[in-house]
């Protein structure tokens, strides 16, 4: 195979590795570089062009460098296909035992077995989804902390690339890897429907962490013309809980379908209420006000006090400060005093809701 066929198949590049095995020289190179038909990449390696070298051709250029080498990380998520990922430097794996320097833009990682871990039939080579989604999880839980950890590891299986259990199944072999216990409780969670992480804040902050009675969790339903999932369904008291989180449900379309979903529950005696980042950001306040709702339709439990904050509302709950008016709480409580068990938030009050986030971010405070 010729030096030009090489490149045709690898995006354009090739490495002074596949020129020599190509039946060419250095001399050669040297005359495709002078020539400007060449541009090295990286050392040792060349783009058939003097351009800005394109996203793909980094990537390619990174393993090519370091061959045998994959994409990892958020490198190999993008590749896989993977959804709202921010990837940085291009990240690849090399096995344990070697010392490879990483050129600009690069970063490296060492994996034991690693022919083992890698998709080498694809183009660039890359790690197996599990094994780049708990890499790029564990990175991000060391630099960002869980919510970077539960995002990425949620979109992973909303997007339906692997299953909490293939997952767990892949951490098993990741003996060392930083966050794993963190990550292993995450995937329980995740395996339970929590699949965002505003989802997961209602679920450890809100249910469990005060004793509220376990839900169903996106569980789906169907009607003559809708069909969906429910973010949190408590069966035996009839009550839906909906979370809307970022984006999706900001839309006319979106609210329209939202109070089509809202009506077929209750045609089912169902009540729903629906709960943003602003109601979940209060995690106390929130269980007292969803333990109330609850116990007046028929569960017989008591909300109990979490580690870190009261229920009965004399303390404010960690957070409750960062957003300002928590007006989806509000808006809970006033319906419960007027009797009025469910309506829809105002546009206003939506805003905030989804907004919740924003306030941080106007502020200067990291996300929670």
């Amino acid at each position: 195979m010729d030096a030009e066929t090489v490149m045709h198949s690898q995006m354009g590049l090739i490495s002074r590795r596949q020129v020599l095995e190509a039946g060419a020289d250095d001399n050669f190179i040297e005359r495709m570089v002078r020539r400007n038909e060449w541009k090295a990449l990286h050392p040792g390696v060349y783009v058939g062009h003097t351009g800005r070298p394109s996203e793909d051709q980094l990537r390619m250029g990174a393993v090519l460098y370091a061959w045998p080498a994959a994409l990892a990380g958020e490198s190999a998520l993008v590749v896989h296909g993977v959804r709202n990922v921010v990837e940085g430097e291009v990240r690849i794996a090399v096995d344990v035992g070697r010392k490879v320097v990483a050129p600009q833009g690069v970063s490296i990682v060492r994996l034991k077995d690693l022919e083992q871990r890698v998709l080498w039939n694809r183009a660039p080579p890359r790690l197996r989804i599990e094994e780049a989604a708990l890499e790029a999880a564990s990175r991000s839980w060391v630099h960002s902390g869980e919510a970077g950890a539960v995002g990425l590891l949620a979109d992973i299986c909303q997007q339906r690339f692997s299953t909490p259990t293939r997952l767990f199944a892949g951490l098993e072999s990741l003996p060392r890897l930083a966050g794993r216990a963190f990550i292993g409780a995450l995937l329980g969670d995740v395996a339970t429907g929590a699949l965002s992480l505003l989802e997961h804040r209602y679920l450890t902050r809100v249910e469990r962490a005060h004793g509220l009675p376990r839900a169903r969790r996106q569980g789906p339903f169907r009607t003559v013309d809708q069909s969906g999932l429910r973010d949190v369904h408590y069966l035996a008291e009839r009550l839906v809980v909906e979370l809307d989180g970022r984006l999706g449900h900001e839309f006319a379309a979106d609210q329209w379908a939202d109070l089509q979903r809202d009506i077929v529950a209750a045609c089912d005696e169902l009540l729903t209420i629906r709960l943003g980042w602003a109601a979940v950001a209060d995690p106390c306040r929130l269980a007292r006000l969803v333990g109330r709702l609850l116990q007046a339709r028929g569960w017989p439990g008591q909300v109990r006090e979490c580690p870190n904050c009261h229920v009965d509302g004399r303390s404010p709950a960690p957070g409750a400060e960062d957003v300002p008016m928590i007006q989806g709480v509000q808006d809970f409580e006033n319906s419960l005093g007027d009797g009025v068990l469910h309506r829809r938030a105002r546009p206003r009050d939506r805003q905030v809701d989804r907004l919740g986030e924003g306030a941080d971010r106007r502020r200067g405070r990291p996300d929670h």
